[in-house]
C-alpha cells in the first residue's frame, strides 16, 4: 500500500472513531439509555404546512386497525421504501412516523407502520418533502402523528393455498404491542413472512432449426419461512431530547426442490436450501447544542448466509449417473455512524453533515463433482474465496428556505471518500472520491396543485457479490470475479405533479431521467469469461402515475377506483455487439387497478383488483432469456369489518390462470454467434385462496 492510502486510511479510521465514540457517548449519557418519543409531548420537527391532513375519521369507512390501514387508504399515495440506499443519508422511505425517519435498513418502515394501531394514530399528514428541513425528501410524504397512552396490540393471521402442487402456507402473521412506561413508549413483535410456492408444466427443449429434441414435465416447490423478533423504544427528554432504538433478529430459511423428468435425454433433481440468521440493530439520539439540534445515529448490521445446492442427472441410455454440488458460505457486516447538525438562520435551516461506515462481505464456497463411483469430489472455483471492504466517509452540507409564500427551495452539497479492499485471488485496493448533491424546489402552483422539481448528483451501491466468483448451478451459469468494478455515478432529474380533485380523490404524477455513469450489467472478462461489470454510460426514464378516485360525488356511494402505472426505459451499448438494448433484466412496466365497494350502512365490502407486469431479457454474453407475458393476475376479495370485532377478508387471485413462462436460448459461443439450443418453458399454479384476519387488543 502506498504512503497515501496508508495516509488516508488513518484519516478515515479517525473520522470513524470518532464519530463512533460520539454516538455510543450520546446514547450512554442521556438521561436513559433507552431512547423513544412521545408525539403528545414533543412534536414533530416537520414545520411545512401539510398539502392534506387526514383526521381519523377519515379512514372509519375501511375500519382500519393499524396506521399501515390507513396510509394505505389516502388519495394518489404509494408507500416507497427506496432503492437500496448507500449509508443512512439523505433519500429512503416517504414515510415519516412523529417527523422523524425510521432509523433503520432491513427493520423497515412498512412493518413499523403495521404495529402503530389505528386508535394511537391522531392525524395523517401529506407533506412535500422538499418543504421539509430534512434534507433528501422530494415529492409525496406522510407523517404518522400518534401517540401511546396505554397498552395496545395488533395481530394478523394472512394464510394462503395455492390449487395446485403447492403445501397450505399457515404461518404467516404478526402479533405485536406497544405500550408506555413514563417517558419510555415501547413496540414489540413477533412476526413471519411465509411463502408456500410452486408450478408445473412442461419444458421443450428445441435445437437451432427450431426442431424438439426433448419434452420435459417439471414440478417446482419453493417453501420458506421468515421468523421475526423486533423491538421498538423511544424517550422524550424534558429539554428538547428524542431518541430512538430499534432491533430485530431473523431466522430465515429457504428450501426450493424441483423434478424434471425428460421423455428423451435425462431426468434432473434439483435442491436448493438456506437457512440463516441475521440482526439489526440502529439507533438515533437528538438533543439541542449551541442553538441548533445534534442528532447522533448508528447501525449495526450481520447476516450469516450457508447455502447449499445439489443436482443430480439420470439418463435414459442407463449411463452413469451425473451430479455436483455447491456449499457456499457468506457473512455480511454493515457499520454506521451519522451525525447531523441542525439550524435555523432567519427563514433558513441548515444542516451540516457526517457519516462513516464499513461493510464487509465475507465468502467462502466449495464446489464439488459426482464422478463415476458416486462420490463428490471438490473441483477448484478459483476467486470464489475473498473478502471485500469497503471503508467509506461522507461530508455535506444542505440548506433550504421559502422563497416566496408558495416556492421552497432546498439544496444540498458534499462528497464522499471511499476505499475499497479485496482480499483473495486478484485483489486489489483502490481509492475514491465522490462529489455528491442536489437542487430541490417545491412549488405550490395553486390550491389544489403542487410541483415539485429535483437535479441529484448520486453515488450508486456496489454488490458486494459482483466482486467475487461465484456459481449458479440451478440456472448453469457461473461468473468471474470482477475486482474492477467501482460505484456508479449519475445526474437524476426529478418532477412530480400532485393534483387534488377534492372529494374526488387525487391524482399524482412523475417522471424522471438519470444520465448514469459506470452502469453495472453483464461484461467479457477474459477470452470465455462473464462477470457484472462497469459500461461506461446508460440513460434511464420513465414515468409512473398513482390516482385515486372516490365515487360519492356522483351518487355513487362507498364506490372507489385505485389506479396505478410505471414505465421504465433504459439504453446501454450493450459491451458484446455495441448495439443499445435495455439494461439486463429490468421493470419495464407495472399496471395495478382495485376497484372498492364499502356498502352503506353496513361492515360489508367487496372488491376485485388485477396486476401485470413485464420486463426486459436477461442478458449474458453466451445466453439470452426472455419472460413472456400471458395475462395478468385478476383477483376479488369479500371483507366484513366486524366479525366479533375482527376484520375479515377472503379472496381469490390469478382468476384468468395467468402462468410462469420462460424461454432461454443458448448459443455455440458467444451471443452474437450461432444459436446451440433453446429452453421454452411454460408453468401453472393455478388460483390463490387467501384469508386476511386483522385485530385489536
Amino acid at each position: 500500500m502506498s504512503e497515501t492510502c496508508r495516509a488516508r486510511l488513518g484519516e478515515f479510521s479517525v473520522t470513524v472513531r470518532l464519530l463512533a465514540s460520539a454516538a455510543l457517548a450520546g446514547l450512554l449519557w442521556s438521561p436513559s439509555f433507552v431512547l423513544a418519543q412521545d408525539a403528545a409531548d414533543a412534536p414533530p420537527p416537520a414545520t411545512a404546512a401539510p398539502l392534506r391532513s387526514f383526521d381519523p375519521v377519515y379512514f372509519d369507512r375501511f375500519a382500519p386497525r393499524t396506521a399501515l390501514d390507513m396510509v394505505r387508504q389516502i388519495p394518489g399515495f404509494s408507500i416507497s421504501e427506496g432503492e437500496d440506499r448507500r449509508g443512512l443519508g439523505q433519500a429512503g422511505s416517504n414515510v415519516l412516523i412523529n417527523g422523524e425517519r425510521f432509523s433503520g435498513k432491513s427493520n423497515d418502515v412498512v412493518s413499523e407502520l403495521g404495529r402503530i394501531g389505528a386508535s394511537n394514530v391522531i392525524r395523517i399528514e401529506l407533506l412535500d418533502g422538499a418543504t421539509l428541513n430534512l434534507p433528501g425528501l422530494t415529492g409525496q410524504v406522510v407523517n404518522i402523528v400518534s401517540k401511546v397512552d396505554s397498552l395496545t396490540g395488533q395481530f394478523r393471521w394472512s394464510p394462503r393455498v395455492r390449487f395446485r402442487r403447492t403445501d397450505p402456507q399457515f404461518l404467516d402473521g404478526e402479533v405485536s404491542v406497544s405500550g408506555k412506561a413514563g417517558k419510555i413508549a415501547y413496540t414489540l413483535s413477533l412476526s413471519n413472512d411465509s411463502f408456500r410456492n410452486g408450478n408445473a408444466g412442461t419444458e421443450r427443449v428445441l435445437d437451432a432449426t427450431g426442431l424438439v429434441t426433448d419434452r420435459r414435465y417439471e414440478e417446482l416447490y419453493v417453501n420458506g419461512d421468515q421468523p421475526r423478533l423486533a423491538a421498538g423504544l423511544k424517550y422524550t427528554g424534558d429539554s428538547g431530547q428524542i431518541g430512538n432504538l430499534n432491533l430485530s433478529l431473523e431466522r430465515p430459511w429457504t428450501r426450493i426442490t424441483e423434478q424434471s423428468d425428460g421423455e428423451v435425454v435425462r431426468d434432473r433433481d434439483y435442491l436448493e436450501s438456506e437457512k440463516e440468521y441475521n440482526y439489526e440493530i440502529g439507533g438515533d439520539y437528538l438533543f439541542p447544542l449551541w442553538g441548533g439540534n445534534l442528532k447522533l445515529i448508528g447501525l449495526r448490521r450481520f447476516e450469516h448466509s450457508p447455502f447449499f445446492t445439489r443436482i443430480f442427472l439420470d439418463f435414459e441410455d442407463l449411463r452413469p449417473r451425473e451430479g455436483n454440488s455447491l456449499a457456499t458460505v457468506i457473512d455480511e457486516t454493515e457499520t454506521i455512524a451519522r451525525a447531523e447538525y441542525g439550524w435555523k438562520a432567519g427563514k433558513a435551516d441548515w444542516q451540516f453533515s457526517l457519516e462513516g461506515a464499513i461493510n464487509t462481505l465475507d465468502t467462502r464456497a466449495d464446489l464439488a463433482l459426482l464422478d463415476s463411483s458416486g462420490t463428490f469430489v471438490p473441483i477448484p472455483l478459483p476467486g470464489s474465496d475473498a473478502v471485500v471492504e469497503e471503508k467509506r466517509a461522507e461530508i455535506g452540507l444542505s440548506y433550504g428556505r421559502p422563497l416566496s409564500p408558495t416556492l421552497t427551495l432546498q439544496t444540498s452539497l458534499g462528497g464522499e471518500y471511499s476505499q475499497i479492499v479485496q482480499s483473495g485471488a486478484g485483489g486489489l485496493t483502490r481509492s475514491f472520491i465522490r462529489p455528491k448533491g442536489f437542487v430541490a424546489l417545491a412549488w405550490k402552483a395553486t390550491p389544489r396543485l403542487d410541483l415539485s422539481l429535483r437535479a441529484q448528483r448520486d453515488v450508486g451501491q456496489l454488490n458486494f457479490f459482483d466482486f467475487v466468483a461465484s456459481a449458479d448451478l440451478g440456472a448453469e451459469n457461473q461468473n468471474s470475479g470482477n475486482p474492477d468494478l467501482v460505484p456508479q455515478q449519475s445526474w437524476n432529474i426529478d418532477f412530480q405533479a400532485t393534483q387534488n380533485l377534492g372529494a374526488l380523490g387525487s391524482i399524482n404524477a412523475k417522471a424522471f431521467v438519470n444520465f448514469v455513469e459506470d452502469i453495472v450489467d453483464q461484461v467479457p472478462i477474459g477470452l470465455t469469461g462473464e462477470a457484472p461489470g462497469n459500461i461506461d454510460s446508460a440513460t434511464i426514464w420513465g414515468l409512473s402515475l398513482d390516482s385515486t378516485f372516490k365515487m360519492d360525488v356522483i351518487g355513487w356511494t362507498g364506490v372507489r377506483f385505485d389506479i396505478d402505472y410505471t414505465y421504465r426505459k433504459s439504453s446501454v451499448p450493450d459491451p458484446l455487439t455495441g448495439i443499445r438494448r435495455r439494461i439486463s433484466g429490468e421493470t419495464i412496466h407495472e399496471f395495478s387497478a382495485e376497484f372498492r365497494y364499502d356498502i352503506p350502512g353496513g361492515d360489508w365490502a367487496v372488491g376485485a383488483n388485477y396486476f401485470d407486469f413485464s420486463r426486459a431479457d436477461e442478458v449474458r454474453l453466451s445466453q439470452l432469456a426472455e419472460f413472456p407475458i400471458n395475462g395478468g393476475d385478476l383477483g376479488f376479495y369479500v371483507e366484513n369489518k366486524n366479525v366479533a370485532g375482527l376484520t375479515v377478508r377472503l379472496g381469490m387471485s390469478n382468476l384468468i390462470g395467468t402462468n410462469e413462462a420462460f424461454r432461454r436460448t443458448f448459443f455455440v459461443d458467444r451471443r452474437n454467434g450461432p444459436v446451440a439450443f433453446v429452453e421454452d418453458r411454460d408453468r401453472f399454479f393455478g388460483p390463490v385462496v387467501s384469508l386476511d384476519i386483522n385485530g385489536s387488543f
